[in-house]
């Protein structure tokens, strides 16, 4: 994805306030062998873009002056309850850059697997997104997860996902975590009347 930025000229709370006023969102772009540089972004189109999966977690081209640099985007901050980004931040990478970025995960084939085709289970994402480690010219823009062979009592785990050569998941001291589990369906179980609870309506119409 392509995006463009212009140079911000001033800085500090109240300029990043009356820039706001403008239609305009304050950033930062940093990293690399050049020094941090203060950006503005138009709110609209960044807005659309932020909407997208794809802008969070893929290598993204940022046209400034006339150049155009690979970033990642590391930090947006939203209004607490208007749709608005208050700041944004952007680090530089080039093809030696090796980063931890969280990606999404594209869960495929659930309907397909045993588990729910056979025996009606349900199947649970435990989590929606990974943390890896990799180069930047080898970050996927999600993960696919192939729950095709799920059975019943079965859970997916980390191990079980196949990356590229180079990707590694960061587990934050958790060997294996689990990805997706299989839940067994919840059958209602509807009691029929006791002949005691009979009776004892019988009684108290006969006292009427």
């Amino acid at each position: 994805m392509k995006f463009t930025a212009f140079e911000r000229q001033t800085q500090g709370t109240g300029a990043s306030r009356r820039l706001r006023n403008t239609g305009k969102t304050p950033g930062i772009v940093y990293g690399g062998n050049a020094a941090p540089q203060a950006i503005e972004l138009d709110h609209n189109a960044l807005w659309q873009a932020i909407q997208k999966e794809a802008f969070h977690s893929s290598v993204l081209e940022m046209e400034l002056g006339g150049q155009v640099t690979k970033v990642v985007l590391r930090d947006v901050q939203y209004h607490p309850y208007k749709p608005q980004v208050l700041h944004v931040d952007f680090q530089r990478v080039d093809e030696n850059t090796r980063l931890r970025k969280k990606v999404p995960l594209h869960f495929v084939n659930a309907d397909n697997s045993p588990a729910v085709k056979a025996d009606k289970c349900l199947i649970n994402h435990v989590v929606t997104e990974l943390e890896i480690e990799c180069l930047a010219t080898q970050l996927p823009d999600f993960i696919e997860v192939d729950l095709g062979n799920l059975h019943k009592g079965q859970s997916l785990h980390a191990n079980d996902l196949k990356l590229a050569a180079g990707i590694k998941i960061v587990t934050h001291g958790k060997p294996n975590p689990t990805i997706a589990t299989v839940v067994e369906p919840v059958e209602e179980v509807v009691t029929a009347p006791t002949a005691a609870a009979a009776d004892d309506k019988k009684g108290k119409k006969g006292k009427k």
